[in-house]
């Protein structure tokens, strides 16, 4: 199967990879750090990862300490964090990868159990947030998304983390949704249409796909949506789209 044309930020995305690649790499391939304290965890991460011939294991860490020192000394372009580990949780190790090597990407995993986790790391800079009992296929296209300068948020993790605020407190609930739709109000039409899309987990080039419009112009619209908001991370945005209820239409061969 022949792969799509490069559209020109992916081309961006792809010179900023090979400037962040190791002499002596193919900056061709993405290159990936895998923390987990569980080795059975880390060898399945590894074996999905490595069905794409793209991507490319170059390290594996056993805890948050282990895994700062391996991406300091490999340089992965994503580092897929387990949130619970021994010494330093992943929450700290993807604040210090990000700190010290911002060409680095991060994707945290999580379970149905650690919602507390996933508020804290949305503030640390992961752009990438999935859930371990989730497809492979969903931990492929994290890590390519993220890998190319794009977030990834998987809609469980964006359900979970609004179930979670909601049942914290039923007043403090209303009032999120409350701020939510007051910050969304903002919004023009078109971009409360890109914020539905960020609250289903799509890509840049997936949103252009169902808007019919030039991945280039749905990243303005990214930006602008992030900044009106005033959220870091399309994570976070797409916290706010689920708090103020706004949600994707269907794909249109499902109308």
């Amino acid at each position: 199967m022949s792969r799509p044309m490069a559209r020109p930020d992916a081309a961006r995305a792809d010179a900023a990879r090979a400037a962040a690649t190791p002499p002596g790499a193919d900056p061709g391939t993405i290159r990936v750090l895998v923390a987990d304290d569980e080795p059975m965890i880390r060898a399945g991460v590894r074996a999905v990862l490595t069905t794409d011939p793209d991507i490319e294991v170059v390290a594996e860490a056993a805890d948050g300490h282990q895994a700062v020192e391996l991406a300091r000394a490999h340089r992965p372009h994503v580092a897929v964090l387990d949130v619970r580990m021994p010494k330093a949780n992943g929450i700290e190790a993807a604040a210090e990868i990000r700190r010290t090597l911002p060409a680095t990407g991060v994707v945290m995993l999580t379970t149905f159990g650690e919602d507390d986790y996933i508020l804290r790391a949305l503030g640390r800079g992961a752009a990438g947030f999935l859930i371990k009992s989730g497809e492979p296929e969903e931990l492929v296209a994290g890590v390519r998304a993220v890998a190319g300068g794009a977030a990834y948020l998987s809609p469980k993790v964006a359900a979970r983390v609004v179930a979670h605020l909601a049942s914290t407190d039923a007043g403090a609930a209303a009032g999120r949704r409350d701020a939510a739709r007051e910050r969304v109000a903002g919004l023009t039409p078109r971009e409360r249409e890109v914020l539905s899309h960020l609250g289903g987990g799509l890509s840049n080039g997936q949103i252009a796909r169902r808007l019919h419009l030039v991945e280039g112009t749905v990243k303005a619209h990214v930006s602008s949506v992030l900044a009106r908001l005033g959220v870091d991370n399309r994570a976070a945005a797409a916290v706010v789209a689920h708090e103020a209820g706004i949600l994707p239409p269907p794909p249109a061969e499902q109308r």
